[in-house]
């Protein structure tokens, strides 16, 4: 059992974390660029579930990035709004250049046969009561640590350790030990159960 986290950047430009968690929570990172790097290395990890911190779908009534509409949050977004938790609305400048690279490589991981699920680290971060990357990266690194993650070393990028973030919440999902909000019909967020 094992599963592979990506915090996605927006463009192939800025660094990509990558993270592959195994059942005895090791993490494995590294930093990834182009959506072909991103995919061959995700596809040769035959990880159970990747879990991508990216938005993964529109909100219903919406087409399309490109046409200026007065629809910006999916059921997901007002879930994480009533439970005061903190994020950037898809439709929100850099953000249409992320949704629109996650929702291709979720189209080509499934096109694979795997399966890919929308997860916010900020937000499981925030429920497991760890710091996120923004309150510095040795207390998030600590954090996770806390939680059992193995093999985490001083120097790791924000990056890597929201992949590594990620990657938790994958393994979660596949002890079937995480809370899934949303509507299915649109796009369910995948989180840690506040118990986990």
């Amino acid at each position: 059992m094992k599963a592979a986290g990506i915090d996605l950047a927006g463009v192939a430009t800025r660094p990509t974390g990558f993270c592959l968690l195994d059942e005895h929570l090791r993490a494995r990172t590294r930093i990834l660029r182009n959506d072909d790097e991103i995919l061959a290395v995700t596809i040769e990890s035959h990880p159970g579930v990747v879990a991508i911190d990216a938005p993964l779908a529109l909100p219903r009534g919406r087409e399309s990035l490109s046409v200026r509409s007065d629809v910006h949050l999916r059921e997901c977004d007002r879930a994480l709004l009533r439970m005061g938790i903190k994020f950037f609305p898809l439709t929100l400048g850099p953000m249409r250049q992320l949704t629109e690279r996650g929702m291709r490589l979720k189209a080509t991981l499934e096109s694979r046969g795997m399966t890919a699920i929308e997860t916010y680290p900020g937000a499981a971060q925030d429920i497991l009561h760890i710091p996120r990357k923004g309150k510095g990266l040795d207390g998030l690194r600590d954090g996770l640590t806390g939680l059992g993650i193995r093999a985490l070393r001083p120097g790791m990028t924000g990056d890597e350790l929201d992949a590594v973030t990620c990657a938790l919440v994958g393994l979660l999902y596949l002890k079937k030990q995480h809370l899934a909000i949303g509507d299915p019909d649109e796009m369910l967020m995948v989180l840690p159960k506040p118990t986990a």
